[in-house]
């Protein structure tokens, strides 16, 4: 049966024009060559090459068994590419962390899909508002929302976030629509905070201070879950402050509607953070390419247009 180096002997002879260059092409000795193409004229019965002591000619057998040895090598590199790049592809688990409501909305559906797209791969997702530390928490890739410190973590900026001031339709049709800071002290509010002292209502400054506390609403309610602040405007109980992706999709549906918008903080960096840079895992890089593409894509990640 005729083998596969036979296939490339014969295929570099006629490609070099010669018995001693198809060697040097192959890296192997002259009488190799010599004795792969008496060879294989013997398993087959036909002549291939006419030899003179000047040149080779490939006979008409030999032409139409080159054809045929082309398209099997071919065939073969495909072959070897494929399983090449199906070992290639990343599997093992990767750790990923993000915040809570954040990775609710807009981590746990990427992942659903980067397991469809990476079956040899497993998720284990962390998602708490706690601040955790990659090395020491074993943590793959974490989510950071906000400015990163100079931690030596390698960051890929996928977007920003707004921080806005939302209410119901209903209340500002009842209450009026505050159009300066200055209205707010004429308006009900809802604080989000984990520590009730943390409950006032900064601004950026004018000319230049660091903040600015306005006159405060009447904040009759504080609670520490976005989602319970988020669904207390909803049922009309007065303005929250919140960052877009929380209230992207009401927004989008009328259900809220933003004011203040001339007084809205700068934007909310959002970073993917990895150990290791250009030398991580491939498991690593394959979901940083993926997640980046995708949250790049989202609405509420646009730094504009909310």
């Amino acid at each position: 049966m005729t083998d596969i180096q036979q296939l490339r002997v014969v295929v570099a002879v006629a490609d070099a024009g010669g018995f001693a260059q198809a060697a040097r092409q192959l890296a192997i000795s002259a009488p190799a060559v010599t004795r792969s193409i008496a060879g294989l004229e013997r398993q087959l019965g036909v002549r291939l090459i006419e030899r003179t002591t000047r040149k080779v000619r490939l006979t008409e057998a030999g032409l139409r068994f080159t054809d045929d040895a082309r398209r099997i090598l071919a065939l073969i590199g495909q072959a070897e590419t494929t399983a090449r790049t199906a070992q290639a592809l990343p599997e093992g688990e990767i750790s990923i962390t993000a915040p809570v409501s954040f990775g609710r909305l807009h981590v746990a559906p990427l992942l659903l899909d980067y397991l469809a797209a990476y079956p040899t791969m497993r998720v284990r997702a962390l998602f708490t508002y706690q601040v955790l530390n990659l090395v020491a928490d074993e943590i793959d890739v974490a989510v950071r929302i906000g400015h990163l410190s100079d931690s030596g973590l390698t960051a890929v900026h996928v977007g920003a976030l707004r921080h806005l001031v939302v209410a119901s339709p209903d209340y500002l049709a009842r209450h009026g629509e505050p159009r300066t800071l200055n209205d707010l002290s004429t308006h009900r509010a809802v604080a989000m905070a984990y520590d009730v002292r943390m409950a006032q209502w900064l601004f950026p400054a004018p000319k230049g201070a660091r903040t600015y506390q306005p006159p405060q609403p009447d904040i009759r309610l504080t609670v520490n879950s976005q989602e319970v602040a988020i669904e207390a405007a909803l049922a009309g109980h007065g303005l929250i402050r919140a960052l877009s992706y929380q209230v992207q999709d009401l927004l989008a549906q009328g259900r809220l509607q933003t004011v203040l918008t001339d007084y809205e903080p700068a934007l909310v960096p959002v970073h993917l953070v990895y150990v290791g840079g250009g030398k991580a895992p491939a498991r690593v890089k394959s979901f940083i390419e993926f997640a980046a593409a995708r949250l790049r894509k989202s609405p509420a990640l646009k730094q504009r247009g909310v």
